[in-house]
């Protein structure tokens, strides 16, 4: 779950930051941004995979 939360906040403050260059025109802060928001969906994407795998882990695990 870690990993979820911790992506919504890089994808939120990437688009923050992007949002910001855009509006003072400084580009290295909008491309800085855009890279925070990869960051986040990748990050995202890991805590589905995890989640996934402890859910399958927990399904076929045999009862003692």
């Amino acid at each position: 779950m870690k990993d979820k939360t911790e992506g919504k906040w890089d994808e939120t403050k990437g688009k923050i930051k992007e949002e910001t260059g855009k509006i003072v025109g400084d580009r290295s802060t909008e491309w800085s941004g855009k890279g925070d928001q990869v960051k986040g969906h990748v990050k995202e994407a890991i805590g589905d995979i995890k989640k996934d795998v402890a859910e399958e882990r927990d399904r076929t695990e045999t009862p003692r």
